[in-house]
């Protein structure tokens, strides 16, 4: 735990120096205990700033400064200060021309968040470059300039192993190239590390996670599925030279975005902030077998941040209501979906490195250029205006709205937003009631 935690955080004589006589710090307790399920506690005091984490060995639990235990404090410390802790990726999008605009996104899990902080731009796509500032957790502050600032409090990556690949993700690959630490995956009979989805043929011999024989008939995986590395974001090939700003980044969008096969279009933007912080509240992604056994089932994730807010959810969207109110230029924001299907159940986007083409339009779109429709969900790109040069993309599909699946969408958020009660603020309501009726007088 130490020695990965001296990877994931900026810690040590600097830091002491830094923090000084100041008691306004983080107590985490880690213990392994006897790793007994009858005996473990992961505890949150979000009030005392405390972390309890005893009986478990799962990384993101023992890694106190992870998303389960940072987010959970600091959503509830930064509602005390101004500020918003977020589940969020952010990365940089530098144009041909050299000027950089930074984007912040929140995605559930399974839906790409990775892959678009450390995207590489397709072969169509020359000129165009994507800096990664973090992968995982954002803290977001409003400037002096009336603008949102972003910095990654992570000083290294904890990803799953399994799957990643030159393929998959050459950029998280690239960083593993020398100081890493590996938990829980297979070894090679020479030392080397090995998991299911690398690169090349899967070996005749391994030894596996549990530190037994293993061969391609063994009939069990050779690495743990959530078997992990650890490493440095200053390994990674895509690491943004502003990863270190103690300012952090200024924020031109946010991103939210779910895994659904219909309903939502490729692409839109929000009208305004409380429109887009309804967007975020009412976010949902189709759940896969991994996550609950059922699939398909439409699961409310606002802002990825159901499973890591540390105070009562209503309040959390007040707080963003609130903090819009200090940004004179606040960012414009977006809800994407890379996962929509047609009707026999192939993706209509390809995704991965040609995400970029929609990065494109949303930073047009901030700069005042892109052009854009207005649907009763939110502009949406104009016919021309995505640049899908070399693809086979039917766009209209892409992008439509279909009244019919939106009156099912609307119920399952009047149901969802009904479950917090008195306390689920006013304007949201409000933001659900006004597309209904632009949807009704767009059908």
């Amino acid at each position: 735990v130490v020695a990965n935690m001296r990877m994931m955080t900026r810690m040590g004589d600097q830091a002491m120096a830094f923090l000084g006589d100041n008691e306004e710090f983080v107590r985490g307790i880690h213990s392994l205990g006897d790793l007994s399920p009858d005996r473990r506690y992961i505890c949150h005091f979000p009030e005392k700033r405390t972390i309890w984490r005893i009986g478990s060995g799962y990384g993101g639990n023992a890694l106190l400064g992870k998303k389960c235990h940072a987010l959970r404090i600091a959503s509830a410390q930064a509602r005390d200060e101004g500020w918003l802790a977020e589940h969020m990726l952010i990365l940089g999008l530098e144009s041909p021309e050299g000027d950089v605009m930074h984007i912040a996104a929140a995605f559930p899990s399974a839906c790409g968040k990775t892959n678009l902080a450390m995207l590489i731009p397709p072969e169509s796509q020359k000129g165009w470059k994507v800096w990664t500032v973090g992968d995982d957790i954002a803290w977001l502050h409003p400037g002096e300039d009336g603008r949102l600032w972003a910095i990654n409090p992570e000083a290294g990556m904890f990803g799953v192993a399994p799957g990643t690949s030159s393929r998959t993700n050459p950029n998280a690959l690239g960083a593993l190239g020398h100081d890493v630490i590996y938990t829980n995956v297979a070894l090679r009979p020479d030392g080397t590390v090995w998991w299911e989805g690398a690169d090349g043929p899967t070996p005749e011999h391994l030894t596996d996670w549990k530190g037994q024989p293993w061969t391609p008939t063994t009939g069990s995986p050779a690495a743990h599925p959530n078997s992990r590395f650890t490493v440095s974001i200053k390994q990674c090939p895509s690491v943004s030279p502003k990863v270190e700003e103690p300012k952090g980044v200024p924020i031109d969008a946010i991103i939210f975005g779910g895994r659904r096969a219909n309903v939502m279009p490729l692409v839109f933007e929000a009208f305004d902030w409380a429109h887009g912080v309804y967007v975020g509240s009412a976010m949902g992604s189709e759940t896969t077998a991994a996550a609950t056994g059922q699939v398909g089932i439409v699961r409310r994730d606002p802002m990825a941040m159901r499973p890591f807010c540390g105070y009562n959810m209503a309040s959390y969207f007040s707080h963003w209501l609130h903090v819009g109110t200090e940004l004179s230029k606040a960012p414009k924001i977006f809800h994407v979906n890379w996962f929509r299907k047609d009707q026999d159940g192939k993706f209509l986007w390809p995704g991965f490195g040609d995400n970029l083409r929609v990065l494109r339009w949303i930073r047009e779109r901030c700069l005042g250029t892109g052009a854009a429709d207005k649907s009763p969900i939110g502009w949406v790109p104009s016919r021309g205006a995505l640049d899908t040069t070399g693809l086979r993309v039917d766009l209209d599909a892409l992008l439509r709205i279909d009244t019919d699946e939106w009156k099912t969408e609307l119920q399952g958020r009047y149901e969802w937003f009904d479950e917090f009660g008195y306390v689920f603020p006013d304007q949201l309501m409000q933001e659900l009631e006004k597309e209904e009726k632009r949807l009704k007088r767009g059908a």
